[in-house]
């Protein structure tokens, strides 16, 4: 078991497998594109600021704040509240349900009927793990979420970076089965 704490189960409801993400930093295909453009914004936010400070009034330096910690966010930040959030995540696979559980002050648990699973996508690594989502990405530009910049905001339930991904998948699909 992964701690002392169990998710919540229903009767007759056992846990088949469970597991947590990867700790560490995570780099997404999209990283080719949210690179670039990250350091371009916040190098032209630094810019902007470092020529207010010492050319304009305080509007312009205060216009630009927002800017450069925006920037600084997309460059730098995202990755290490990722982390911070994955170190707080735990997966559960039961034979009734999904549960994806956030453990920390301001917990919750997404749940999924096991049954009536939406379309199930497996993203696998070269070194065997990888991400199972459960419901279609709708691809990279939707807009609709932040989950392109960080993946632990998302709303679509997934299990982000586990190990071993393909045998949880095959887990997964012989529990919709039986």
């Amino acid at each position: 078991m992964i701690d002392t704490a169990k998710p919540q189960l229903l009767p007759g409801e056992r846990v088949v497998w469970e597991g947590r993400p990867y700790a560490g930093f995570t780099f997404r295909p999209i990283e080719v594109f949210l690179i670039p453009f990250s350091l371009l914004w916040g190098g032209f936010a630094l810019f902007w600021n470092v020529t207010a400070l010492t050319t304009a009034d305080l509007s312009f330096n205060l216009f630009g704040l927002p800017f450069l910690i925006a920037g600084l966010y997309i460059t730098f930040g995202r990755f290490l509240v990722d982390i911070s959030l994955r170190k707080n995540l735990a997966y559960f696979v039961t034979n009734k349900r999904i549960l994806v559980e956030r453990r920390s002050s301001g917990s919750n648990t997404k749940s999924l009927d096991i049954k009536r699973l939406p379309a199930l996508e497996l993203d696998e690594r070269s070194d065997g793990s990888g991400t199972i989502r459960f419901g279609s990405s709708g691809g990279w530009f939707t807009g609709n979420n932040f989950g392109i910049w960080q993946p632990t905001f998302d709303p679509t339930p997934q299990f982000i970076r586990i190990p071993n991904v393909r045998s949880v998948y095959q887990t997964i699909q012989k529990q919709t089965e039986s």
